[in-house]
């Protein structure tokens, strides 16, 4: 079909909103807990209201898409967010918080489902792959400016005097005199009534899925889940997304508690470095699978994660600034991966399986509340010390993955042309 570029440039669009507003609770992390006094494990259960929602919305929302198409779901996506943007920032208490972020994880998780198949067809098969990586990196690059946007705001909201700060014109009279930060929910609401309009007037293609990425019934889900293999990379992913939340939830909290950084400006940038470092290791990602065998690179980029792990948390502050990013870098080939490597392991079912890959995001709940109970027992430093667990499970998914399909290297490539000239001649 006739390549549509605008719902192309329209998914690139909503991947930014999806990152802009899924990880900057890092950056925002030390500040609710001086706003609202909060112990560790009280904080945890921020990021659990958020990413429990894709436990609870990916397969019913896979269903939902193929009922009522693309357009209808994304639109009641960004609706469910603006709730819950707009009814925190009316009522900025700790519980209303906890609401507020399980509706808008509850749109995230509903928008991850249904821009994938519609990227697919929008930008064509053939460029799937590219078009999926540009996203990876443009949803890479919005976390990077996430936190530097939140230091803005609340830095302009600080200053002395009104004229000449439209920021401090606009919320003045919005927000409590104790929570600035209120302010970036505030902009949350107004981007998805933004994106409601945009997506409500754009005309969708239909969108034809094939045979085997079509979500299943409950029974088939069911099913699935007895195999051995799809439980094994269920928990895979979730360990995956909860040593990306554990790290970049929790370190600027712990840059405050063990090294005395100001979370509101070293604290957020280097949240921001988190994710921007990981972008750029998408790209040197792209570089290495084309040379190795993907649990090969799994295998060297855990290695990697677990060095520069250790110096952030064992080592003086100024190590610490320059190791956490790095983490970032060695944790960005981790996701595609492990989720092609459980794709490439079953021969069919491929979209169920998808959805149910996408429910183990709840790793990213979890995993936090662990690391916020413990640490409220033993300390942030040995609590985060629970991330060399999920670590080390993702090194043994390059150990004992046994893919139908490996993926394609120049060695590999070199070799499969070769056998076909032998057999032709």
């Amino acid at each position: 079909m006739k390549r549509n570029y605008f719902i192309v440039v329209l998914i690139f669009v909503v991947f930014l909103v999806i990152s802009f507003i899924t990880n900057i609770l890092g950056a925002l992390n030390p500040d609710v807990i001086n706003s609202f006094h909060l112990s560790l494990t009280l904080v945890s259960l921020l990021p659990f209201a958020f990413f429990i929602a894709y436990g609870v919305m990916s397969i019913p929302s896979g269903i939902l898409v193929e009922k009522y198409k693309e357009k209808k779901i994304m639109v009641a996506a960004f609706l469910i967010a603006f709730a819950g943007a707009f009814l925190f920032s009316l009522f900025p208490y700790y519980l209303m918080f906890l609401v507020s972020l399980f509706l808008m994880g509850s749109g995230m998780a509903m928008l991850q489902v249904a821009i994938n198949p519609l990227l697919r067809v929008a930008g064509g098969e053939e460029n799937f792959a590219f078009n999926s990586v540009l996203a990876q990196l443009i949803f890479g690059g919005a976390s990077f400016i996430a936190p530097m946007f939140l230091t803005y705001l609340v830095t302009s909201l600080a200053a002395p005097g009104q004229q000449d700060n439209i920021v401090k014109i606009i919320f003045s009279k919005l927000l409590p005199d104790n929570l600035p930060w209120v302010a970036l929910y505030w902009v949350f609401a107004l981007i998805c009534l933004g994106m409601i309009l945009l997506i409500a007037l754009s005309v969708f293609p239909e969108v034809e899925r094939k045979e085997d990425e079509k979500a299943g019934s409950w029974q088939l889900h069911k099913s699935l889940f007895k195999q051995r293999v799809v439980i094994l990379y269920f928990i895979g992913i979730f360990a995956y997304v909860g040593t990306e939340q554990g790290v970049s939830y929790w370190l600027s909290k712990f840059l405050n508690t063990y090294h005395g950084y100001d979370t509101m400006t070293v604290g957020a940038s280097i949240v921001g470095w988190f994710w921007g470092m990981m972008s750029i290791g998408c790209l040197i990602g792209l570089l290495l699978l084309k040379l190795f065998d993907s649990r090969r690179v799994l295998v060297g980029a855990v290695i990697s994660a677990v060095i520069f792990l250790t110096l952030a948390l064992f080592g003086p502050g100024n190590i610490a600034l320059l190791a956490f990013p790095m983490v970032g870098f060695s944790l960005s080939v981790m996701w595609s991966i492990v989720f092609s490597l459980a794709l490439n392991s079953l021969d069919s079912h491929h979209g169920s399986f998808a959805g149910i890959l996408c429910t183990a995001i709840i790793g990213g709940a979890l995993i936090q509340i662990f690391i916020g109970w413990l640490g409220d027992m033993f300390g942030l430093r040995i609590s985060m010390c629970l991330i060399y667990l999920t670590l080390g499970y993702i090194f043994s998914i390059g150990i004992w993955a046994k893919p139908i399909i490996n993926n394609e290297t120049l060695r590999s490539k070199k070799e499969k042309v070769g056998k076909k000239g032998r057999i032709e001649g």
